[in-house]
């Protein structure tokens, strides 16, 4: 036996007494379980479960473009003094609900940009607040933002967006509430800044086809305030509505003038359809400046009259165009309007 065959019958023997050991069986990882996005429907349509929390949540907003015409309409005469300006806003809404033992838990951040063109653009907390139980806290609209259904009315508040407190009592039908606004950016008097705060109360509701609201606000800085009061009936193939004002001075409520009458009628011509003349008479006129007088003594009235047209084109997307013509006794008379397109989501 040579060399060869020694080492061949050597490996023979060892691999014979070398026990077979099976290899370990390979075990396929389960993959992570998926949770969908499940439909919310407790607080109406377009809410979802944040996955992973009971948290619902709902996601709007809606993209305009509109051209504004009349003196000075791109806002700035040193840089723009044209009688026509085009501008885009896009918007977004994130409203978040969640029961709690108090009722519904709800938070609200509104994101608006706009932008007069490509190199003017801003982008602004539109409001940002939270609510729960009737409380409400945050950066968010007063009662004085509402107004008529056109355009034609001139009966809030030179800025209705402020940092407020306020508790609101509602039913079906019913509202009544109480806020506590910081009116840091609202109107002054001439020798003062604009660092002020007020009160203010809303009460309004619905009867059948009649709806009315009464608002009023106390302006501690100023030491003068304002009461509105605005409502709406169903008659005939449209919706009257009418709204007074009165101030007892110039203040971040109502600055507009001493006393105010507004009217309009909606006319729904067809489904898509609806025009809207309005008009509307001013006692004692000052204007929309923040920067006001002591009181409105000495002042002329004015006159406002004009139609405002809105046409749905398709579901979620409709335009809108408006004109509005002012007289006032002590100025030039002016004639404003604009013309919109949106698409809401």
């Amino acid at each position: 036996m040579n060399i060869k065959m020694v080492l061949l019958a050597s490996a023979a023997a060892f691999a014979a007494s070398t026990p077979v050991l099976a290899a370990d069986a390979i075990v396929a990882a389960e993959p992570e379980p998926v949770e969908y996005v499940r439909v919310c429907d407790a607080y109406g349509t377009g809410y979802f479960y944040i996955p992973g929390t009971e948290t619902c949540l709902k996601i709007e907003g809606y993209i305009r473009f509109q051209v504004n015409v009349g003196p000075n309409a791109g806002g700035d005469s040193s840089t723009n003094d044209s009688s026509w300006d085009a501008v885009t806003r896009g918007q977004v809404q994130f409203t978040a609900k969640s029961d709690t033992e108090y009722g519904p838990l709800t938070g609200v951040i509104v994101l608006q940009a706009n932008a007069d063109n490509a190199s003017s653009q801003e982008t602004i907390l539109d409001s940002a607040y939270l609510d729960v139980a009737g409380f409400r806290a945050g950066l968010f609209y007063s009662w004085w933002d509402d107004g008529l259904s056109g355009e034609t009315d001139d009966i809030g508040s030179v800025v209705t967006l402020h940092n407020s407190i306020r508790y609101q009592y509602e039913t079906g039908t019913f509202y009544a509430g109480l806020s506590v606004d910081e009116l840091e950016d609202g109107v002054f008097k001439a020798d003062e800044a604009p660092n002020n705060v007020g009160v203010a109360f809303g009460i309004g509701g619905t009867a059948g086809a009649f709806s009315y609201q009464v608002t009023g606000g106390w302006d501690f800085d100023n030491e003068d305030g304002a009461i509105r009061a605005m409502g709406t009936a169903e008659i005939g193939p449209g919706t009257l509505g009418l709204a007074a004002v009165y101030s007892s001075g110039p203040n971040s409520y109502y600055s507009s003038a001493e006393w105010a009458v507004a009217a309009e009628y909606a006319i729904k011509a067809t489904d898509k359809l609806k025009i809207t003349p309005g008009v509307q008479y001013y006692g004692n006129y000052f204007g929309g400046s923040k920067a006001v007088p002591d009181d409105f003594d000495g002042l002329g009235d004015a006159w406002k009259a004009g139609l405002t047209v809105d046409y749905q084109i398709v579901d979620n997307f409709y335009a809108k165009a408006s004109v509005q013509y002012l007289d006032p006794e002590d100025g030039d008379d002016v004639t404003t309007g604009y013309f919109r397109l949106q698409r809401s989501f």
